[in-house]
């Protein structure tokens, strides 16, 4: 049995959005040395759409560690869109809010309508298609969490509301209190890091129509370049059988979930931006599948 790869675009959840199978994630738009170059961000978009991308995921802490600091990538994406508007009817942005660095979380409503509105004006946009809660914050009743995201949905700044690094417990608790559904979640998840597999997250998601949007999926870069981890030379194999790279093998491992997770891609090189759609070629069997799960585990499936 070969387990069914999605080629067409896929629902981002219940929103009514369809997006392509594979993100592409803007965690390290910005350069560290504050060296950033609008026309090579247009590149890379340019280089996304062309391999069928259509979701931007982006969030206001990204920069933070770079020398715009926090929503530099927010900036950057901005300005790359002020430069070419046409770019914009082609995608799909998604943004996040709620970690605010030396606190770290908030997302009482007073911060959260400040969070989107800035988030808004560094992209020089009306609107975006998903907000996304970036953490929980515990200190926040989800009744009041859900008021404010519903708020934001009825002013029209946000088309769809999704959670990121959520426990499915927390998922509920949210979702309990909203007028309509999350839909999406985005955990952390690839072949190094499959804990999305055993807590619930993907089950949940299943049973919502939820959008999985997996960050990190080649697990920090680890999958691709420890060329000796027993897991990375599963995939590397499987790459070759088609043709491509690890990379893709990696990502379409993960996609072979019924949950059809999105992968984002966190590559800032066009070249690699534009090769990820590989993925779509990669194939596997249950038996190849479940080798890099038990390889990951260190032991047998019982």
């Amino acid at each position: 049995m070969t387990l069914p790869l999605s080629t067409q675009s896929v629902p981002l959840g219940k929103s009514g959005i369809s997006v392509f199978p594979i993100a592409w994630g803007m965690w390290r738009l910005a350069r560290a040395d504050g060296d950033d170059d609008i026309g090579a961000i247009v590149a890379r978009i340019e280089a996304a759409l062309e391999a069928g991308i259509t979701l931007f995921d982006t969030a206001d802490i990204y920069g933070c560690d770079a020398a715009l600091g926090f929503g530099g990538a927010e900036r950057l994406l901005g300005k790359a869109l002020a430069g070419r508007p046409d770019l914009r009817q082609r995608m799909v942005i998604a943004t996040k809010g709620g970690i605010v660095p030396g606190v770290p979380y908030d997302s009482s409503p007073d911060y959260l309508h400040k969070a989107l509105d800035a988030s808004l004006e560094r992209l020089g946009l009306p609107s975006v298609e998903l907000y996304q809660i970036h953490r929980r914050d515990f200190l926040a009743h989800p009744r009041d969490v859900a008021e404010t995201l519903a708020a934001m949905v009825e002013s029209g700044k946000v088309k769809a509301i999704g959670v990121s690094n959520y426990s499915p417990a927390e998922f509920a608790a949210l979702q309990a209190f909203l007028p309509f559904p999350i839909v999406s979640t985005q955990p952390e998840f690839s072949a190094m890091h499959y804990a999305p597999l055993y807590d619930g997250t993907l089950d949940q998601a299943m049973a919502h129509d939820a959008a999985v949007l997996a960050w990190s999926p080649l697990g920090g870069g680890r999958l691709v370049s420890a060329w000796r981890d027993p897991v990375a030379k599963l995939l590397v194999a499987q790459g070759e059988r088609y043709g491509t790279d690890t990379a893709a093998a990696a990502l379409s491992w993960l996609m072979a979930h019924p949950s059809r997770p999105i992968p984002i891609v966190g590559t800032q090189t066009p070249e690699r931006i534009l090769s990820s759609r590989d993925a779509l070629k990669v194939q596997w069997t249950a038996s190849e599948w479940y080798k890099v799960l038990e390889t990951a585990r260190g032991e047998r499936l019982p």
